[in-house]
Formats: C-alpha cells, structure tokens, sequence
C-alpha cells in the first residue's frame, strides 16, 4: 500500500525518518518526536499500530526493529522524576541491634571477630594455667624453675588478665549483660563453680547474721536443714581435726605449711557454707508461687497452679530415674510434687533437664503439706470481690 503524495508537497516522509532538503514533515499526530520515545507516565496519543505497520521504517534505521522491543521509560526533562529510584529492598548496614541511639555502631563487635577474640583467649588460658599450676608445684616440692621461666609465666598470667579485662569491658560496651559478658569469655561450668563458692561464703555472712535469703514479706518459710546439720558439724570437725594434724607434721616445710593450711582452712568453710546455705535458703511459699531449694545449688520455682498432686510421702532411697528431681535431705525426702507440665532444672554445671516428679523434705513436712494443699485450694482474689459475677 503506497501513499498519495499530497497536493502541494514533495513527497512524504516515512515515519520514524527526518526530512530531507525540499521535503516537507509527514503529518503526524502533536507533540510526537520520533528520536524520543513516549514516558509511560505521559502517554502520547499516536497513530494506530496498523499505520506502523504499513508505514515500516527502512531497514538499517536506528528505530528499525523498536516497535518489538520493550520501550524504556523515560521522564520529561527538568522532572523530579529524572533522579535515580531507590530501591525498595533492605538496604545492607548494620545490625538492627547495634542501630540504637545510645551506642555508637562502630563500638560492637562482629560476631565472628568476637568469638574468635574469645577462642583465642580461652586457648591461651587453657594452656597457661596448667603451666602456672605446675610451677606452682615445682616450687611446693623444692625444685626451683630458672628465673627467666618464671618471669615470663608471670608475665604471660598478667597479660591474658589484661586481655581478658579489656575484652569484657568491650563486650559490656557493645550492649551485653554482666552475664552474658562472663559467659562469653568464661565456660559456663566455670561460672557456676564460681558462683556456687561465692553463695557459699554469703551464707556464712548471712548465717553469722541469723538473716535468710529470699523470703519475702508475707511468705511462709519452710526449713528443711535439721536432719542434716549433726553429720555436716561431724564432717567440719573432722576437717579440724585434720588441719591441725598436718599443720604439726608439716612444720619443717613452710610452703608445704602454708599451701596445705590453706587449702584445710578452706575446706572447713566449705562445709560450713554447705549447713549455712541450706539454713538461710529455706523453702518458701508466696502468693501463686512454691520456692523449692537445696542448699546453694539448687533453687526451683513453680506456680501452683502447675501442681497436679502433692502428697506426704517419705522415701530413704531414691533411683535416678529421668523426669525426677529428688532433693533430698539427709538421704531422705517426705514430699512429692507431681506437676502439670515440665519445668527445666539445670543440673550442676548447667546441662538442661526436664522434670514432671519432684521430691523434696522439709523439717515440718506435715504443715508444709497442709499450707501448699491450702494455697492451692484457696479461691481466687477476683471471687472474693463483691460484685464478682
């Protein structure tokens, strides 16, 4: 199909082409510019697709071919529109945590660059400590290290405590707990051995002090130390007993003396701390809460409401049996607690457990009984209230 020059005009152009000398622009639709493509966002009105179809631009036209390829968007000029988008997507930064306006984002340590800070110091540790017990051991039983070893073991300790001092201050600055802080360079067993020797000597001050841990006002206290404190009294004497028999004998070897001393007088306090813990960390009940505990290393909660039956039940011999926690007191315990659901208990060095049985002992076993049966028992405060539907 060819189209008809029009009267007074040198010919057409085609569509897509300029005009060349003597030739006047094909009429064509206002505002088009056929070197610019249209904006999606402003859509200009242009001939129907089967004038593109029968006008098609010669082949080798830099718009040959345009009409089957996807236009690209264009904005007018001067718009606001011509700015770069920015992606809608997460933008990569820092953590959300480190984000907060209290800290600066530089002062956290990566994760990575942190656990690897403290498998570091924790290999150095594990190799040093061992050689300053050695040392030590050397120096008890009279064999004298060369002075450079020493001073550089010396040297070594103080360093990994400089170390190790800096890295917890670190970690506290990036947002951790005291805690968490320790735990990140200290194992976790170690931190409960830790903190069970130093509840320990507490309850002596406490004891020394006739004050209790953890009984607050309007709670009942339940004691459960009586059938236990004539063999651990038995047990310190012994260790007295045996501190003033090595004091005598080892009076010829004052380091010898002094570390075996130590160590004795130690030893008494700990058995001390053992009758004291359990004295001032009675079992206590409050308000919709049972606080049942053994000493300084045990010390459980749970609602009543998670306790199905309790009952006065006194047992002497107790198997390990998985979902039971037996703390007993004198070998003996003389109530049980089964429980509606599983409360984790952690055992001594801090490896998960899972109990539904609990067994406990209490000096008054009976009346505990009849105060938890009650509590249990007792209405709720909301049907008391008058007016309460």
């Amino acid at each position: 199909m060819t189209s008809t020059p029009h009267p007074g005009t040198a010919g057409t152009t085609a569509p897509g082409r300029r005009s060349g000398p003597g030739e006047f622009p094909a009429p064509g639709p206002p505002g088009r510019d056929p070197d610019r493509e249209p904006s999606p966002r402003h859509p200009v009105a242009g001939p129907p697709e089967h004038d593109a179809q029968d006008h098609p631009p010669p082949s080798g036209h830099p718009i040959a071919g345009a009409r089957d390829r996807e236009p690209l968007p264009t904005t007018p000029r001067g718009s606001t529109l011509d700015r770069p988008s920015i992606p809608r997507g997460p933008v990569a930064g820092p953590p959300d945590s480190d984000t907060t306006h209290d800290r600066p984002p530089a002062s956290r340590p990566s994760g990575p660059l942190r656990s690897r800070s403290t498998r570091v110091l924790r290999a150095v540790a594990y190799a040093l400590l061992p050689a300053e017990v050695l040392l030590a051991v050397c120096l008890v039983a009279g064999v004298r290290p060369p002075g450079p070893v020493l001073l550089g073991t010396e040297v070594a300790v103080l360093a990994l405590g400089a170390a190790t001092a800096g890295a917890y201050v670190r970690l506290r600055r990036s947002g951790l707990s005291a805690r968490q802080a320790g735990g990140e360079l200290v194992p976790e067993p170690v931190l409960r051995l830790a903190g069970h020797e130093l509840r320990l000597m507490v309850s002596l001050g406490l004891w020394t002090a006739r004050r209790r841990h953890g009984v607050p006002a309007g709670a009942r206290a339940f004691p459960h130390a009586r059938d236990q404190a004539a063999l651990l009294y038995g047990f310190a004497f012994v260790c007295l007993v045996e501190t003033v028999g090595m004091s005598y004998l080892l009076v010829d070897w004052p380091v010898a003396h002094a570390v075996v001393l130590v160590l004795d007088v130690y030893t008494v306090l700990f058995v001390l701390g053992l009758h004291a813990a359990s004295v001032t960390r009675p079992h206590v009940l409050a308000p919709g809460v049972l606080r049942l505990r053994q000493a300084a290393h045990v010390d459980l909660t749970i609602s009543l409401e998670n306790i199905a039956a309790v009952r006065h039940e006194l047992l002497f011999s107790h198997a390990k049996t998985d979902g039971e926690l037996n703390l007993a007191v004198g070998s003996q315990t003389s109530l049980t607690f089964e429980l509606t659901e599983p409360v984790d208990v952690p055992r001594f060095l801090g490896a998960p457990r899972q109990v539904r049985v609990v067994r406990c002992h209490a000096d008054d076993a009976r009346a505990f009984l009849e105060a938890v049966t009650r509590a249990r028992t007792a209405p709720s405060p909301s049907r008391d209230r008058p007016g309460s539907a």
